[in-house]
C-alpha cells in the first residue's frame, strides 16, 4: 500500500495563513544512528519544524561544510544505506509533516531514478532536493517525480542569471531553494545581504514559495530571514547540536528541542 505523500506546499500554505515563514529542519539519515535520527527528527517536528529535510549520506558531499560532512561520514561508517534513508523517511512522514530527501544525484542514478521515485512515494516522502542537478539536466528525475506526484526542489544562487532563475522556478514543485551564500553549507555569525535580492528575483517569476538556506543558527537570524523569505532552512546548527553531545542521546535531544523552539519562535517573530 502506497503512503500518502504530502507536498511541502502544504507547510508553506499553513505558515502563510499564520502570517509567518515556515521552518525547515535538516539532519542526515543515520546520524547519530538510524533510530537516533528518527528520534531527533521527530523531536524537531514536535518542537516546531514545519517540514523536514533528510540527508542521504554520500561519500563526496562537495557542497556540504565540515559539520554536515562529519555527520554524514559517521552515518556511512556505521553502514547506513539508501534503504535505511527510506525507513527514516517513512518514520518521520508518519507525523504528517512534509518530509523531503536532500541528496546528491549520483546515489539516485545508482539506485535507479524510477525505482527511487516509486520507493520514496511508497515511504510517504514529499519529494527531493537536488543540489547538484539543474532542471535542464534533470529531465529523467522530473518525469519520474511527476509520475509519482513528488516535489522537485531545485536550487538558485546569487550567481544565477535571471533566465536560469525563471527556468528553475518553472521546473520546481513545492518550493525553490535559495542558496544565498556562495560556498559550502555551515552556520554563520551573520546572515547574507545577498539573500533578500535573490528571493525577490525568484518571486518576480511567479508565486512558488522560496526558502532560504544561509547558515541560520538561532532565533534572531531566523527572524531576520523570515522577514523576506517564505521558508527558513536550518541544517548545520541542528547537526552541530547533536555533535556536541556524543554518547548522550537524551541531552542531545533536549538541546535539539531547545534550538528548534528558538528557531520556531524566530520565524514567528519575523514579520513578512
Amino acid at each position: 500500500m502506497t503512503a500518502t505523500t504530502t507536498s511541502t506546499s502544504t507547510a508553506f500554505a499553513k505558515a502563510r495563513a499564520e502570517d509567518r515563514s515556515a521552518l525547515i529542519g535538516y539532519l542526515p539519515a543515520g546520524f547519530p544512528t538510524v533510530e537516533g535520527s528518527v528520534t531527533a527528527l521527530r523531536a524537531m517536528v514536535e518542537a516546531g519544524c514545519d517540514a523536514i529535510e533528510i540527508g542521504l549520506p554520500y561519500s563526496d558531499p562537495v557542497m556540504d561544510g565540515p559539520t554536515i560532512q562529519a555527520a554524514a561520514q559517521q552515518a556511512l561508517d556505521a553502514g547506513v544505506r539508501t534503504k535505511d534513508v527510506l525507513e527514516v523517511v517513512a518514520a518521520v512522514a508518519e507525523t504528517g509533516v512534509p518530509t523531503l530527501v536532500m541528496t546528491y544525484w549520483n546515489p539516485i542514478e545508482r539506485y535507479g531514478v524510477e525505482r527511487w521515485a516509486a520507493d520514496l512515494a511508497e515511504a510517504g516522502g514529499a519529494g527531493l532536493i537536488t543540489p547538484d542537478i539543474t532542471p535542464d539536466y534533470g529531465t529523467e528525475w522530473i518525469e519520474a517525480a511527476d509520475a509519482h506526484d513528488l516535489d522537485k526542489v531545485f536550487l538558485v544562487a546569487p550567481s544565477s542569471t535571471d533566465e536560469r532563475v525563471a527556468m528553475t522556478a518553472r521546473a520546481s514543485r513545492g518550493f525553490v531553494y535559495a542558496a544565498a551564500v556562495m560556498g559550502v553549507t555551515g552556520a554563520r555569525d551573520a546572515t547574507s545581504d545577498l539573500a533578500g535580492p535573490l528571493v525577490g528575483r525568484v518571486r518576480a517569476t511567479g508565486d512558488i514559495p522560496v526558502a532560504v538556506g544561509i547558515g541560520v543558527s538561532n532565533g534572531d537570524q531566523a527572524a531576520e530571514v523570515a522577514a523576506y523569505a517564505d521558508g527558513v532552512i536550518v541544517g548545520s546548527a541542528f547537526v552541530r547540536t547533536l555533535l556536541d553531545h556524543p554518547g548522550d542521546e537524551a541531552a542531545g535531544i533536549e538541546a535539539l528541542r531547545a534550538l528548534t523552539a528558538d528557531l520556531a519562535e524566530g520565524v514567528r517573530r519575523g514579520k513578512r
